[in-house]
């Protein structure tokens, strides 16, 4: 399955999202953690030249 140990479920609205950590665009590790107490949009796309 790649990377992903398991398949993730989906989360209902208002459910507190699960631990993560990934790279930003300067490749400096974020973790939700980091932006407790604050609202967060996620936004992913694929990166340039790839299919999806």
């Amino acid at each position: 399955m790649g990377l992903f140990k398991k398949k993730a479920a989906l989360l209902s609205p208002g459910t507190a999202a699960p631990h993560f950590e990934l790279q930003d665009h300067t490749g400096t590790t974020r973790t939700l953690a980091d932006y407790t107490g604050k609202r967060v949009l996620l936004w992913f796309y694929p990166k340039a030249d790839t299919p999806g």
